[in-house]
């Protein structure tokens, strides 16, 4: 494997081939961390269920071609429902992969990950314990197969939340993402963004 990026956000300017989508109005760099601040009534989602389309979250990105693998380390300090932040992939905005906990006001916080395809987003999720603010989250694609898994700590195994099939795509968006679909306050610090690029 090949190591494509390895940003430790220690300094700024970051990896010039980094670049935003909808940057947010707050964020910087604090104890080599990336923190990013999320704008109020920011989102990633099309259609289901809800009947919204959404496509101005937070996303810090670099183009990728060809299969690789994409980590993370999130540290959540959760404001509002619904606030999220973790990683995603993106072909368009009716075709993404986003995983992350998102947080919820009055029952337990979901882990999760949604792939939209053809302008439709699905959600799965499993409950998680609210004290649980620190996640590392990992997606890799092989072809056009992407496999999403998170672990709670450095040591531990990762554990599989997602196995879909997106696009053949050959150039697609990848980095780390943070929205508050309700209002601001909510603030994700990045440890740091690894890709490496897997042979064929």
């Amino acid at each position: 494997m090949d190591i494509y990026l390895d940003e430790h956000f220690d300094h700024t300017p970051f990896d010039k081939r980094l670049n935003w989508h909808c940057e947010p109005e707050n964020w910087g760099i604090e104890d080599n961390k990336l923190l990013m601040s999320s704008d109020p009534k920011t989102d990633f989602w099309q259609k289901t269920h809800y009947g919204f389309l959404a496509d101005n979250g937070h996303f810090l990105h670099t183009d990728i071609e060809g299969d690789f693998v994409m980590e993370t380390q999130v540290e959540y300090h959760f404001k509002n429902q619904y606030d999220q932040a973790g990683l995603m992939i993106r072909i368009s905005p009716d075709c993404w992969i986003k995983t992350s906990i998102e947080y919820e006001a009055d029952e337990p916080n979901k882990l999760g990950a949604v792939v939209t395809h053809d302008g439709y987003s699905d959600w799965s999720t499993q409950d998680v314990n609210d004290d649980l603010n620190i996640v590392f989250f990992q997606i890799s694609r092989v072809g056009a197969d992407f496999f999403v898994k998170y672990r709670e700590d450095s040591s531990s195994s990762w554990k599989q939340l997602r196995m879909t099939h997106l696009s053949d795509s050959k150039i697609m968006q990848c980095g780390i993402y943070a929205c508050s679909p309700k209002d601001k306050g909510f603030t994700a610090a990045f440890k740091y963004l690894w890709i490496g690029k897997l042979q064929g």
